[in-house]
């Protein structure tokens, strides 16, 4: 049989308003009764219903997470803002890591209405979270989404028009040798960002050295590189679909003492806190994690407060950042 609220104010001989002012951390409770109430809880192995406390306080005060890995500069960024700014507001960010594969969208953060409202970020499989977030009509936002058909509540990144600046950049420095390396399949961001390589190339009516897939891992960088420098055969320029990438590539060319970018120029793409550190410094694409943070948070913000009722969308447009490794000097154009 389930344990009550009304079982553990008889076991603690406190009043159901006690118990009630314990379980939601007031601070008005004599901490003498506030212990037996907690022993309370813990002798009967009691479990407050989040939907009842939800919807006895009129909220929760707290905003979830789902994010696929932490292990990334740009999301972490992107999450301190978030906790930031939900902080200046009275919120909690509660951030749960989830790979997606396989996910039917009933996430615990989404159950028994424990959150006010959710992010998700950089979702693999965003419908079924979307789907069941709708039926419970819980507010949410999705940043850096898959699915262009899932783009109402959104913030985004141009990444078109991030492929596009970067091959640019090379074609304008002289090179017509241009190889991208990027990502998996799966991300909205790697096909973008090829379809904007490739939009500069065909204007020039140059086709690409050579496109290849992979992850937007070191490793996957080292090795593509290793394979031109096994062959004989390297481009002069390499666009890497993220900053991971093209350090790979970094690595590989520099073990092989090749110059940068006198004889390989590179372009990656995020401008994680690596990119300006590494030498030679590297030239990329800025996403700014701070402004996309600021924005999910200010639309979910609207949409809990009922001020923004109507289907809303943000792209944000990113920033070449120039560097040593296409343009061989001290000084950069941004750091």
């Amino acid at each position: 049989m389930k344990v009550s609220i009304f079982d553990v104010a008889k076991k603690s001989g406190m009043s159901v308003v006690t118990v009630s002012r314990v379980l939601n951390g007031a601070q008005s409770v004599r901490e003498k009764n506030r212990q037996k109430v907690l022993d309370a809880i813990k002798e009967l192995d009691y479990r407050p219903n989040a939907a009842a406390r939800s919807l006895a306080r009129g909220k929760t005060g707290i905003i979830g997470l789902i994010v696929t890995t932490l292990q990334d500069a740009f999301f972490d960024a992107i999450v301190k803002e978030l906790n930031e700014v939900l902080a200046l507001h009275g919120y909690f960010l509660a951030v749960s890591i989830s790979e997606g594969s396989g996910s039917d969208g009933n996430h615990y953060l989404i159950q028994e209405d424990r959150v006010d409202g959710l992010i998700l970020l950089s979702p693999l499989e965003e419908d079924s979270y979307i789907m069941e977030l709708k039926r419970r009509n819980i507010p949410y936002v999705l940043i850096d989404n898959q699915k262009p058909e899932n783009d109402a509540f959104s913030v985004t990144i141009d990444n078109f028009k991030g492929g596009y600046a970067a091959t640019k950049h090379l074609l304008d420095l002289g090179h017509t040798s241009i190889a991208h390396l990027c990502g998996n399949e799966m991300f909205r961001s790697t096909r973008e960002r090829r379809n904007g390589f490739l939009q500069a190339l065909q204007e020039e009516g140059i086709t690409p050295f050579e496109m290849v897939q992979g992850d937007f891992e070191i490793e996957f960088g080292y090795e593509a590189c290793w394979k031109w420098v096994r062959d004989g055969n390297l481009p002069t320029a390499v666009f890497a679909g993220d900053d991971n990438i093209a350090l790979g590539v970094i690595n590989a060319l520099m073990e092989a003492r090749i110059s940068i970018p006198e004889q390989v120029a590179i372009v990656g793409y995020d401008d994680q806190n690596i990119a300006s550190q590494f030498r030679p410094h590297l030239t990329t694409v800025r996403q700014p994690a701070d402004r996309i943070g600021l924005a999910a948070a200010d639309m979910l913000l609207k949409r809990i407060d009922g001020t923004m009722k109507r289907a809303s969308s943000l792209k944000i447009d990113p920033e070449l950042i120039v560097r040593e490794s296409t343009i061989k000097s001290k000084l950069s154009s941004s750091e």
